[in-house]
């Protein structure tokens, strides 16, 4: 029966952006060349971090998904303790630095400084108006950390799409909690702008993201454009699915248009 006593501490993670996040950073990781033994240490130091991030994002939140009713959130709902949320994240967070010391100072650095934004979200600045700027930070100090442990240097227009997907993410992610969160007092930049308008700003960043790929990277004539109908299209249908209370599928979306691009960066050899 313990595996399914693990289940709510598993859910209370977030395993869907979890995986993704790893996924890509893993695909990224390949890319540049590193041999299987520090792929898996690479690979397993991000898995780490994102688990951190997840858990503490629900135990810190617990209290307000109790008072809006949020019984699909393990903490919330009293599926799993705070006590084992709590040291998961704190397991996690030192699993995570530890795995990035390995690659050396630099890169040590700039994974720390990217779950230290991430950790600051869940701790506050979520309820701000700069909220958007931990995913935006986050996310651009992923393809840094990967590179400098590869020992070599970013592509910028590689840190550029992340930094706007990132942006994406944020938005995308806060839609379906816009009234909940006004609620229990967090807002953050979506909830000052609005649903309609978040909704452009995710679609506006997507498409920028893909047009950074598609015109800065060094991709096939025809890759980019269809890299950009593609990413229009998928954002298109999440947005729309997304109308649905309560519905993920805009950020799901960005999600999948994460693995697209990622995809086809490492296929064509970009």
């Amino acid at each position: 029966m313990r595996h399914l006593a693990a289940l709510p501490l598993l859910r209370a993670s977030h395993p869907a952006p979890t995986v993704v996040v790893t996924a890509v950073a893993a695909a990224l990781a390949s890319s540049t060349g590193a041999g299987p033994g520090a792929l898996v240490v690479v690979t397993a130091a991000v898995l780490a971090g994102q688990l951190s991030v997840g858990w503490l994002n629900d135990l810190v939140d617990a209290e307000r998904d109790a008072a809006v009713g949020r019984r699909d959130k393990p903490v919330a709902g009293g599926c799993v303790s705070r006590r084992a949320v709590l040291i998961s994240v704190l397991v996690s967070a030192v699993a995570a630095i530890g795995l990035s010391l390995p690659f050396g100072a630099a890169a040590a650095a700039a994974h720390l400084l990217a779950l230290g934004s991430a950790w600051a979200y869940d701790l506050g600045m979520k309820a701000g108006p700069l909220s958007v700027f931990p995913y935006a930070l986050s996310f651009g100090l992923l393809p840094v950390f990967l590179s400098l442990a590869a020992g070599t240097v970013p592509p910028p227009w590689l840190v550029v799409a992340a930094i706007l997907l990132g942006s994406a993410a944020h938005f995308a992610n806060t839609l379906p909690d816009l009234a909940d969160d006004r609620a229990t007092g967090v807002r953050g930049l979506p909830h000052r702008l609005g649903a309609s308008t978040s909704a452009g700003i995710a679609a506006a960043l997507v498409f920028a993201t893909s047009l950074a790929l598609g015109w800065s990277a060094p991709l096939p004539v025809a890759v980019g454009p269809l890299l950009v109908l593609t990413s229009g299209l998928l954002l298109t249908a999440g947005l729309l699915l997304g109308r649905r209370p309560g519905s993920r599928a805009a950020f799901g979306a960005v999600l999948v248009v994460a693995l697209v691009d990622v995809g086809v960066v490492v296929a064509t050899g970009a």
